[in-house]
């Protein structure tokens, strides 16, 4: 059992692509976006490199992510990989006109906290290769609250009238 939580809390290296795409709006003249994760052996500290471009559009891959699974995390996982589409979330931010990727979950509660904080967060698709590791994590700790009695009017009235 030890080992198994051992490879289910290992670090998951991914880089993340990101899109510039060029607008012809009279008040925009470019939209970001993350497109895509994908795993990778390369260490952080990499920068990032165009994989991508043309008159309309270029993409950028940054190296260097390490996704970590937390035990207080494991609701959020497990939201996530029963959803019809499993999801990597990022947040980015712009640093010298680059929108760059800062952070990334599998969490559902937390990338929702992220934009409920005005982040700017995209969701892409979770790599099919990671949803096995996030499984075990999840077989492994999350327990479902246990369900509470439902509590009727009848039963409500019942307790205030033994009172009297």
């Amino acid at each position: 059992m030890e080992n198994a939580t051992r490879h289910a809390t290992a670090p998951y290296r991914l880089a993340v692509i990101m899109e510039r795409t060029l607008l012809a709006g009279r008040w925009t003249i470019e939209q970001w976006e993350a497109k895509g994760v994908v795993r990778t052996e390369r260490p952080a500290g990499g920068a990032e490199q165009v994989i991508f471009c043309n008159e309309r559009a270029k993409q950028f891959l940054f190296p260097g992510f390490e996704l970590r699974l937390r035990r207080d995390e494991a609701e959020g996982y497990y939201l996530n990989i029963t959803s019809p589409h499993p999801k990597v979330f990022v947040l980015w931010r712009m640093r010298e006109d680059l929108a760059r990727p800062e952070l990334l979950t599998v969490s559902y509660h937390e990338g929702a906290r992220w934009m409920d904080s005005g982040e700017s967060v995209d969701g892409v698709a979770l790599p099919v290769d990671l949803l096995p590791w996030l499984s075990e994590f999840v077989a492994e700790h999350y327990q479902p609250e246990p369900g509470k009695k439902p509590r009727y009017a009848s039963s409500k009235d019942k307790a205030v009238g033994s009172r009297r």
